[in-house]
């Protein structure tokens, strides 16, 4: 027995609209529908849900998710292919986190700064 697209919804955090959206756009299969022709969402659909979520939340576009997806469904002969397209996200992470920690330090060393100046 599948969930819902509310259920899914809630249980991914993500709204039923961009459940329909990732479906549209070849970010999910098309989903099972029910003998009531409703969306029935599976485990392994939200383990997909999560891992496309956590690509999003890092930046990745949605053409490159997009593009992840179709190499996932051709099968196991595109692993290199998806191993180094995640390679190249993962480098554009390690960038992201770098200037984050150099822009922390700033805030920090300012926070001090005032800090300082209201101790004085």
């Amino acid at each position: 027995m599948g969930m819902t697209i509310q259920e899914a919804s809630r249980k991914s955090g993500l709204s039923a609209h961009t459940l329909r959206y990732y479906e549209r756009i070849g970010l999910i299969h098309a989903v099972d529908r029910n003998m009531n022709g409703h969306r029935s969402y599976t485990e392994p659909d939200l383990s997909w849900l999560d891992f496309l979520t956590r690509l999003r939340s890092t930046g990745m576009p949605i053409a490159d998710m997009c593009r992840y997806a179709e190499l996932r469904r051709q099968g196991p002969e595109t692993f290199a292919t998806r191993r180094r397209l995640l390679e190249v996200h993962r480098e554009r992470v390690r960038a992201q986190i770098s200037q984050l920690t150099g822009d922390l330090e700033v805030l920090d060393h300012k926070i001090d700064f005032y800090n300082a100046q209201e101790n004085e």
